[in-house]
């Protein structure tokens, strides 16, 4: 199963392990686009060039996009392990942070008050601080009901403004469908929970936040914890040849509870796509 690295997370998964002889290494890297909302909530999308990464070692060792972890089990029809992810930050114009590392404040004064979001209007976001990307920390635990069917969860903990706040996601799974020749579907569906302190992080507005104008307003909102979204995928795998992949697919997500009733959301369901060309090592 191939996983991308992409900032919002669409193809983000745990990965499949697989036996492999000592010393040896199973390695895609590749290419594509994606289009998809320029923040969880937005309206508006953007292009961007999106880079595909998955390797696995035998001792263990995975790297999944913007994941990387340890399998622990060697039983049969259970996976489990420590996890790392880089959660993707946004900007006021909505687009995934590459400055401030792991390391920022999450704030940024010198942003105007009001400013424009990237097709000349007010956003939203307009005038907010920015969700630096930060590292988070947890495990996954992926459960096989048959040699096709999954359930992978994973708990990480992190992405806070104080470098809190806990997610936890639950999905079911139908992996490595074979359509035609050299063609799989695979297939995903679940729920994302998240604490208060994760939805303050990326729905809150603070007082000092809130505005009223004639064109925009956003009041107050302290979100607690619950149900952050239900959401589905698919990928579809081509093999080009023995080393070459085309992998393509869609998530769609829908905002609920205490996210969906953010001042900061726009449109609570949104769609990302994205194909990639890569190359297997």
């Amino acid at each position: 199963m191939l996983a991308a690295c992409v900032c919002s997370g669409a193809a983000a998964q745990t990965p499949v392990a697989n036996p492999m002889p000592d010393g040896s290494r199973d390695m895609y890297v590749g290419l594509g686009l994606q289009s998809a909302s320029r923040y969880e909530g937005g309206t508006s999308r953007h292009l961007m060039l999106m880079p595909v990464l998955q390797a696995e070692w035998s001792n263990g060792v995975f790297i999944s996009g913007a994941t990387a972890g340890m399998h622990w089990s060697d039983r049969a029809g259970l996976e489990y392990g420590p996890l790392l992810s880089l959660h993707p930050g946004r900007s006021e114009r909505g687009r995934a942070l590459t400055g401030g590392g792991l390391s920022g404040s999450g704030s940024n004064t010198a942003l105007p008050p009001l400013a424009m979001g990237p097709d000349g209007r007010l956003t939203r976001l307009s005038g907010m601080p920015d969700v630096p990307r930060r590292l988070e920390a947890g495990a996954f635990l992926t459960w096989y009901l048959s040699p096709e069917w999954r359930l992978a969860n994973s708990v990480l903990y992190g992405a806070g403004q104080e470098r809190d706040g806990l997610r936890a996601t639950l999905d079911v799974q139908r992996i490595a469908t074979t359509v035609a020749p050299y063609h799989t579907l695979s297939f995903t569906a679940g729920v994302t929970l998240a604490d208060a302190s994760y939805n303050r992080a990326l729905f809150g507005v603070s007082p000092a936040q809130a505005l009223a104008t004639t064109a925009l307003t956003r009041p107050a909102y302290a979100p607690g914890g619950g149900v952050k979204d239900v959401h589905a995928g698919v990928r579809w795998n081509w093999a080009l040849a023995p080393s070459w992949m085309l992998t393509s697919g869609a998530h769609a997500v829908r905002l609920t509870g205490d996210a969906k009733a953010s001042p900061v959301v726009e449109r609570p369901a949104t769609v990302t796509v994205w194909s990639a060309l890569a190359y297997r090592f």
